[in-house]
């Protein structure tokens, strides 16, 4: 336990962090997995439902690349592995689109 005022403060500082950390790696998570689920939906034999499912999981993408960059700026995830994780994501979705 914490003996210092200085102690109990970071104590305290650690605690308000790790939560927000934690909410937003939840959210970022929360981005990918919805991309996810749209990109390995079942392909379906009407045209135009692929057109719309394409469309949705292009805004998926767009949302899940901005909550990535947001967990970089906000010193979540290191710059490489979030370049990595936008370039497989991407990847799905043109293999998606071909």
């Amino acid at each position: 336990m914490a003996n210092s005022p200085q102690a109990r403060k970071r104590a305290r500082q650690n605690i308000s962090r790790r939560q927000r950390n934690m909410s937003q790696r939840s959210s970022l998570r929360t981005a990918i997995k919805k991309f996810l689920k749209l990109v390995n939906e079942p392909k379906k034999s009407d045209k135009s439902d692929k057109s719309d499912s394409r469309e949705a999981a292009a805004d998926a993408y767009r949302e899940a690349a901005s909550h990535i960059d947001r967990a970089v700026s906000k010193g979540l995830h290191h710059k490489n592995r979030a370049a990595r994780l936008k370039k497989r994501l991407n990847n799905r979705l043109r293999a998606l689109n071909t």
